[in-house]
């Protein structure tokens, strides 16, 4: 029987990650649940571990460096592989900071300590976290990564407002394609998708989606056969326009 694949989700103590975190343990993968909090991590992991899943949780800021070397010293003791890195953790600093009434705040209102806090989070640390878990991949032949963006980080259909975190989501789609390139040949697939308009702490009560529908393309793309698709942008399993 082969080995159980190893998964790391970042940020999945709610929300999309959570949703994420159970579709892969229902997959028969082995998630690590990470959280910046570590109460609401294992209370998040506890909970999937009473729906029978094997889900364990670990504390995790992705904005130090010395939070992701813990987390690496743990995976390797524990199961010494990672196969499926989510990238979800994420913040949108625009509505608190550097705007004018919080609600669509401009561009020539933003402020560089707020565009800093979420390219810091949104991109260094998915970065940082693909740094320090693809030398697992390569050694095991075997890696799916995934960064979750945003359609207000797609080119093609950019607007105005929300300037920080419009900036850090087109980063790391930049990120994205970078990292494919490099990884072409290795059997190590890295994607970038727009879960869409999510009923979440961060979309709010009036988003369209449910976090089960945000969380299938994540899932969809961490499962891709060997020959699959790679520094590309989805949405809804469809490839879409950067």
């Amino acid at each position: 029987m082969a080995q159980e694949r190893v998964a790391i989700v970042t940020g999945g103590n709610r929300g999309i990650g959570l949703e994420v975190c159970r579709q892969l343990a229902r997959n028969d993968m082995v998630v690590i649940l990470t959280s910046r909090n570590k109460e609401a991590g294992q209370k998040a992991a506890h909970d999937l571990q009473k729906e029978e899943l094997p889900v364990v949780s670990h504390q995790l800021d992705v904005v130090h460096p010395a939070s992701i070397e813990q987390l690496v010293m743990f995976v390797k003791k524990e199961y010494g592989r990672c196969d499926i890195l989510i990238n979800n953790a994420g913040i949108l600093p625009d509505t608190t900071e550097g705007s004018a009434g919080g609600e669509f705040p401009s561009v020539f209102k933003a402020k560089s300590e707020t565009i800093t806090r979420a390219m810091t989070t949104n991109v260094y640390g998915s970065l940082h976290m693909c740094q320090a878990f693809v030398p697992m991949m390569k050694k095991n032949g075997y890696g799916r990564i995934v960064n979750i963006s945003s359609g207000m980080g797609q080119l093609s259909d950019m607007n105005g407002g929300y300037p920080a975190y419009r900036l850090s989501k087109t980063a790391l789609n930049a990120l994205t394609r970078i990292l494919a390139e490099e990884l072409s040949g290795e059997n190590i697939l890295v994607n970038t998708m727009c879960p869409g308009w999510v009923k979440t702490r961060m979309g709010g009560e009036n988003a369209t989606r449910s976090v089960e529908e945000g969380a299938d393309t994540a899932v969809f793309l961490s499962t891709l056969p060997d020959n699959g698709p790679s520094g590309k942008f989805f949405r809804d399993r469809k490839e879409i326009l950067w």
